[in-house]
This record gives C-alpha cells, structure tokens and sequence, in this order.
C-alpha cells in the first residue's frame, strides 16, 4: 500500500468515526457499534454487487475474449433482439442472475436491501409509500430503524427455487430498531457513508487503487477496535490490538492447512492472516486469490453478538469460514470436536475462575493433567493442543502468571508440557497493550513436531531440545497516556529473530518476515537481555519456569568513562541552576498573583 493510500485510509477512518460518534448521542458504544457496523455491512454488500453488475454490464454487451484468450460467455449480441429497449431489458433481466454474483464469492443483494434503495427511501418523510407487498398493497415507512432491517432480513431471508440465496449471513446480522436510534442520526449515517467515495477513490486529485471491499473491511476493522477503546474492558471480550495480532501472525506464518480460534472475538486472527497472505503474495509477484483457497479458517465464540461480528467480519473480508452452527463454549460445547488444525492461535479470556464443569472431570483433553478449576489457563493451552495435529503449531496468549504459576497443578502440566518438548518460543511482552486488562501478558508457542517444518518456503533445523525466550518488554512507544503498542520494526526484530533460530543451523541463514522493514539474511545469535536459546537441562535448572527474563538476562550497559568527581562537580552545578531557575520562576509568579490583588 502506498503513502497515498495509507493517507486516503487515515482520513477517512478520522472522519467517519468523528461523524458517527458525534450521532451516538447519550447511546452505549456497546450497542451503538451494532447500529454502525450493520450499515457498514449493507454499504459492504451492496457496493460489492454493484462492482460485479457494472463487470457482467460491460462483459455482456462488448464481445471481447477474456484474460485467457477464451470466448466471452457472458455475451449478448445486440442483433438478437428487435429494438434497443428489448435489448436493455433483456441485459437487465440477465444481470439479476444471482449464479453470477455467487460464482464471484459475491453476495447477492435484493433490490430493497441495495444501498440507493435504502438512502432514496431514507430521504421520505415517514409514512410515504416506498414499496408494494407481494400481494399489492402499498408499503409505507415506518421508521429508518425499520427500513434497515428490512434490509437486513431482505439479505439474511432472500430465497430463490426454495433456497436461501446467502446462506452463510444467515441468522448473523444484528437488527437495529432494538437500539432506538433516532430517525434524523440514522438518516444523517447513511448519508455520511453515501458522500463517502468507495467504488472510486481519490486522494488529492490522486485515483486510487483501493477496491469498496478492501476500504470498508478496513473501516469495519478500524471501527471495532474503536468501538473497543470506548467500551473499555467490555470491548476487550472481542477485540486484540492490531499489532499483536500481526505479531502473532507473522511469527507463526499461517499459509496454507487449516487455521484455527477457539476464542475468535471478532476474528480478528483470521483477517490479519489474509493480509499476510496478501503481503506474502505482493512479494513474491503472484495473485494471491488461489493461496486463500488453501486456507480453511475454523472459529469459536460464546458470546452470541461477538458470534455474530465475527461473521460478519469475514463475509466483509471474502474469507470463507466455519464458526459452527452457533455460539458456544469451547470447553463444554465444542463446535469442532474432530478438527486437526495446522495452525491454533487465540487471545483467551485471562484467568478465567468461573469456567469449570463437572462434566470436564477426566476429559481428554487434558492429556498434560487436569487444570485447577479456578483458573483456565492451561485449560485453554491443552484445548488447542488437542485440536493440533501431529506436525502443527499454536500461538496463544496467556497473563504472565501462566509462565511460573505452581498453583493447583499448573507448575505439573507446564513441566510436563516442557518435557514433552512442545514449547518452542516464549515471547515476555510490554505492559499497557490492552484496552481491557493491564495484566502483564506474554505469548507462548507451542508446536507438536520441532524436528521439521516450513516457514513459508524456508525449511526449519531440527529444535528438538531447544526453546527460545524473547524478552520484548523494552520495546514498543506509548501512543497516548495510557496504552502501549509495537512499531513496525519492532514487530521484525521479534519476527526475524524467531524465525532465524527456527532456520539457523550453524551455516544456513535466517529469512526475513514479509511486512515492514525487514533485514534478511541475518543468523541467529543470543543477545543479552532480548533472547536466548535454552535447552531442556537450563529450563530444568529453572524449575521449569519459562519467564524470559530468567534465561536472557540483562542487557549489557555502557560504560561510564566519566571519573566520579568529575561527574559530581558537573551535575552540583546543575542542580544549583535548576534550583536558581526555580527561585525566580516563583517569584515571577508571586509578583503576577499580587497585581491581580491575591498574596501568597
């Protein structure tokens, strides 16, 4: 992506959020962001069917071969019909085919839930007429609340033959009268995301290659976590940081099996993973639509409208998905109880006490030992090791407690885990990541064969013995008062070193990672306060703790070359100035309060 279109993004983001919060009144963000993504949604859809409708326009009245050479199959001659008005209604007729919208991964969209439909009917006093019923009768507007889901239920609803035509929307949008939105804020919403150019963007005189799909995906993504910031520890349950999701991401390299969240959120795993492959695409000059047909994405989530976000999310995304056939727990009401993923990856829940049942007593699952009924940590570890298969990898994050806790049998299952030779990497991460908890966390990965594997194309040594601690406390920048987040490179010097000690066997080199600013070529070596290669008998020494900080230890610091005294004399002077400086600045501020007649 370009500067200006990361530049075109960021305005636009700033000015749909601003114009969207100013409307949500005394209204919770909770239940607001229902209201908002919901429209982003019909706007997704709608102009999604409109770019493949303008495609099958073009392709069935110019008779030109397509990208191969083959025949246009698509093609209407004009000389088959007897006037021009025949002609136009037979394209029209054509082109409500919804065979050739679904052939596309596109949805089909019924004429009341298009988006000019909904902005034309928006603009009409209540009670006027906008539509007939099926049996005649005249329809009238109720309420713009209504309208909406009218449109809503249009999409989810739509059967063609006896058969739902977007079966996968069914029973995931959310109704929006239940909110009470205003008529006058609903309709200014849906005339803020009118205004706004997706189907042919420019910034600054600028046309931009941006398609409607990728902008409003990263408006709807961008929306959530802004939505999450307002929602505070309520908006955690559904949103991870950009950022470690990335991390996460590019240190594990989904590309190709089957993928894995048992505690999705709003799946934001599964979006960043198809803009690595994307990224990965982009690099190495190939179109990346064939590389995401390897892809099977697998989710879970309990809470229902989170359920509902997530598929959202995807079908914003054009990435096909399995959630399950409803929300539910991924302990008591497993959605994928024969799944062998090639890769796990989830941000949990941290220490969740009430999660326990009798009926988890002696569960497979807990192949390492049973997890204290208190704390469901390392239920959730043993979750997703139970779902890998026998050559795949996970990542998860947990509170940093989970690394040295003996707590009711934690400190038996992590030892039993390490002896098992399933911990592969230890990531310690900064404080103030998270918009919901400042529980200190970190990231485990876990992989059930170290002998083999690829790293996209990059073939990894044998680790068996080895784990690696990265300590990445230090790094990152505060974005505001209150919450911390990576740089870019930050994210590659994790990412690169990770996948170095993966690589490195003493001759070979690491490869670098796909986004940022990358340095490849480098191989693995220790560094003193950021990371270390640990075999079994160190980590035994340790008694089985895997806190970072215990194997890399501290940094190397600089020399002080400056002599003692010397260094006294110099910063006694200072201090005197600072103190001088002082003096007269509360002088200044004495004089000033008794020309206004107050006296201290």
């Amino acid at each position: 992506m370009n500067t200006a279109e990361q530049e075109f993004l960021k305005a636009l983001d700033d000015k749909l959020w601003k114009a969207a919060d100013k409307l949500r009144n005394n209204l919770d963000a909770a239940n607001y962001k229902h209201v908002v993504l919901g429209l982003i949604f019909l706007k997704y859809v709608s102009d999604a069917f409109e770019e493949r409708q303008l495609e099958l326009r073009s392709l069935g009245t110019v008779d030109e071969p397509d990208n191969n050479g083959e025949d246009n199959i698509y093609y209407m001659p004009r000389d088959d019909y007897e006037s021009d008005a025949a002609y136009e209604e037979a394209v029209n007729t054509e082109l409500e085919l919804h065979e050739y919208y679904q052939e596309k991964n596109v949805f089909w969209v019924p004429h009341r839930s298009r988006w000019n439909t909904l902005k034309q009917a928006a603009a009409l006093p209540i009670g006027s007429v906008i539509w007939q019923d099926a049996n005649g009768d005249d329809v009238k507007l109720r309420s713009i609340s209504w309208l909406i889901d009218q449109a809503l239920e249009q999409i989810e609803s739509f059967k063609i033959d006896d058969k739902l035509v977007n079966p996968k929307l069914k029973g995931i949008l959310s109704r929006v009268s239940q909110y009470q939105v205003e008529n006058h804020n609903l309709s200014e919403l849906i005339n803020r995301f009118s205004d706004t150019s997706f189907s042919r963007p420019e910034y600054n005189g600028q046309a931009l290659s941006l398609h409607s799909k990728d902008i409003l995906g990263h408006v709807y993504e961008y929306f959530l976590g802004q939505f999450a910031l307002a929602e505070g520890k309520q908006g955690g349950q559904y949103y991870t940081p950009k950022s470690i999701v990335t991390l996460i991401i590019e240190m594990l390299a989904p590309y190709t099996g089957r993928v894995y969240d048992p505690a999705m959120g709003a799946g934001g795993f599964f979006v960043s993973n198809d803009k690595f492959l994307e990224a990965y695409a982009a690099e190495k000059h190939y179109d990346p639509t064939e590389q995401k047909k390897r892809i099977s994405v697998y989710g879970q989530e309990s809470n229902p409208t989170t359920w509902k976000l997530a598929a959202m999310n995807m079908a914003i995304r054009g990435i096909d998905f399995n959630f399950g056939k409803k929300n539910a727990d991924s302990f008591l009401d497993d959605q994928h109880p024969d799944l062998r993923a090639d890769y796990v990856m989830a941000n949990p829940p941290f220490n969740i006490k009430e999660w326990w049942h009798a009926k988890l007593e002696g569960d497979v699952r807990w192949k390492y030992g049973t997890p204290p009924q208190g704390n469901a940590n390392f239920g959730w570890i043993q979750h997703m090791l139970h779902h890998l298969n026998d050559q795949g990898s996970m990542a998860l994050l947990l509170a940093n407690g989970s690394m040295s806790s003996y707590t009711n049998n934690e400190g038996e299952i992590r030892k039993a885990m390490i002896e098992a030779d399933l911990v592969e990497c230890m990531v310690a991460l900064p404080g103030q990541l998270f918009t919901n908890t400042q529980i200190p966390a970190c990231i485990w990965f876990l992989t059930k064969d170290k002998a083999n594997g690829l790293s996209l194309d990059k073939k990894k040594r044998d680790r068996r013995g080895k784990t690696l601690f990265i300590d990445a406390r230090n790094l990152g920048y505060m974005k505001d008062r209150v919450l911390r987040d990576f740089e870019p490179n930050d994210i590659a010097k994790i990412t690169d070193t990770f996948h170095a000690w993966q690589q490195y066997d003493g001759n070979a080199q690491g490869s670098a990672s796909v986004a940022g600013d990358r340095k490849p070529g480098a191989t693995y070596e220790d560094e003193k306060g950021f990371c270390y290669s640990a075999s079994l008998d160190d980590m035994k020494k340790h008694e089985f703790v895997l806190t970072p900080g215990r194997y890399v230890g501290a940094a190397d610091q600089e020399e002080d070359s400056e002599p003692f005294a010397e260094k006294m004399t110099r910063l006694t002077k200072q201090l005197k100035s600072q103190f001088n400086e002082s003096d007269r600045l509360e002088g200044e501020i004495k004089k000033n309060l008794a020309g206004l007649g107050y006296e201290c």
